[in-house]
């Protein structure tokens, strides 16, 4: 991300796919269905509900405090999504381990 045009794109990506705001991702977080997907390495916190909060965190920044772990992390954001959005299963989704899994990454899909 060393140019100013990747660091825009990145930011422009993140802000297209993390469709949520700060505020519903917060209360999402919270939630059982939230906790009952992801992996997660010994038990813990699963990486999806980790990257929420550091979601969360960006959200909450001034663009001029974007820092570059920051930046790195909203490139995952969009890996994941474009990757997760393209394995929709079939049928209702409302309460489905995708949709609840694509909200752990800030997207719902159902907006």
């Amino acid at each position: 991300m060393s140019t100013a045009s990747s660091k825009s794109d990145i930011q422009a990506e993140f802000k297209k796919d993390v469709n949520m705001t700060a505020s519903e991702l917060e209360r999402w977080l919270k939630t059982d269905e939230s906790k009952s997907v992801g992996q997660a390495k010994d038990g813990g916190e699963s990486i999806g509900h980790q990257s929420g909060e550091h979601i969360v965190r960006i959200l909450h920044k001034k663009k001029a405090d974007i820092t570059p772990d920051d930046e790195a992390h909203m490139h995952k954001v969009h890996s994941y999504v474009s990757r997760h959005s393209a394995q929709r299963p079939h049928g209702d989704v409302e309460h489905s381990r995708w949709r609840y899994s694509l909200m752990n990454w800030g997207h719902d899909p159902l907006k």
